[in-house]
């Protein structure tokens, strides 16, 4: 494959999977600035390694797994555990901000991991679990967890 045929072919994955790898970013940092890093990285990872797949769902499954990877690369960080946050005095909200974005950031980032692969991507139980590399009853008992402790939270606010 040429090079000019390898960049279309590049463009055109990116532009199918670029809203996918951004939510599920955004859903792991709840971040809309580490949402682009991630997805920066991503992409840059898929054009460094140029991987071959058997089927398109074999390299769906790969970039959300490298965006889970890359999420959680950020998460321990040297950088991230020595940054301490500005005071919230920001008077504006950004559009994503609500009473549910405040909840799914209280939860711990595997349980937003197959929340957001459940609700937002539309897999099933068998399918996270093949994604995560976990065991479907791992996964049915994340999104149990997750659901009673989304209960809890938004319970207390209303």
């Amino acid at each position: 494959m040429d090079l000019q045929s390898r960049y279309a072919t590049t463009e055109t994955i990116i532009r199918k999977y670029a809203d996918m790898i951004f939510r599920l970013a955004f859903a792991q940092v709840r971040s809309k600035n580490n949402a682009d890093d991630i997805f920066q990285e991503v992409f840059l990872r898929y054009i460094r390694k140029n991987p071959s797949f058997r089927s398109e769902e074999h390299r769906k499954a790969w970039l959300i797994r490298v965006t889970i990877n890359c999420s959680k690369k950020f998460w321990s960080s040297a950088w991230k555990r020595k940054v301490v946050p500005l005071e919230d005095n920001l008077t504006f909200s950004l559009p994503e901000e609500n009473e549910l974005d405040d909840a799914l950031k209280k939860l711990a980032p595997k349980y937003r991991s197959v929340v957001h692969l459940f609700y937002y991507e539309g897999y099933s139980v068998e399918q996270i679990g093949k994604i995560l590399n976990i065991k479907q009853s791992t996964v049915r008992t994340q999104l149990t967890r997750a659901r009673a402790q989304l209960h809890k939270i938004l319970e207390g606010e209303f």
